[in-house]
């Protein structure tokens, strides 16, 4: 299936990091509209497909949410980012037989991670960084976009061009410490 002129998935994985210095280029609607349809097709159980998408490029809204990343002395270069997308777990619906003897939402938080990658990964095609953020101030982020307090959260991505075009070596365990083939 590979053409002339692809990018190896392999390749793209390697040169996707967590980008924690973003340039003042801001960034264009068409490439988040691409980081979303990339997590929109991303695979999830029974194609329940539990996530939907907050988009935040208005300057002053992302400003509001880098500063509710900033929690425990963390994440200083979030004010330097230029766009946030906020991924909301929704409600999944399973097949009939799977639903019998399983939560509707089991496979969510799975589904939801996988969703996160792809936009990440869609990310690093564009040109753009990223940077999935694991703190923050989740009831100012819900104040911020009108989002429901019993919303659950998937992801919070810090998204803009990188700062520098250095990729940083992976510091990854040993393949064959990882891996079991049988």
């Amino acid at each position: 299936m590979e053409e002339a002129g692809t990018v190896d998935f392999l390749d793209i994985c390697k040169l996707r990091q967590s980008c924690r210095n973003f340039s003042d280029r801001p960034v264009e609607h068409d490439k988040l509209v691409k980081c979303v349809e990339a997590g929109h097709f991303s695979h999830s159980a029974c194609n329940a497909q539990p996530w939907s998408f907050i988009v935040v490029e208005n300057p002053e809204l992302v400003s509001e949410i880098a500063k509710c990343g900033q929690q425990l002395k963390q994440n200083a270069f979030l004010r330097t980012a230029k766009a946030f997308i906020v991924i909301l777990e929704e409600h999944a619906v399973l097949s009939p037989v799977i639903s019998c003897f399983l939560d509707s939402q089991y496979y969510a938080k799975g589904d939801l991670g996988a969703a996160a990658a792809y936009v990440c990964l869609e990310a690093t095609t564009q040109g753009l960084g990223s940077c999935h953020i694991g703190v923050y101030d989740r009831a100012g982020i819900c104040e911020l976009l009108n989002i429901p307090a019993e919303k659950q959260f998937g992801a919070v991505i810090a998204l803009g061009y990188p700062a520098s075009d250095v990729i940083r070596s992976k510091n990854r365990k040993p393949f064959d410490d990882i891996v079991r083939f049988v």
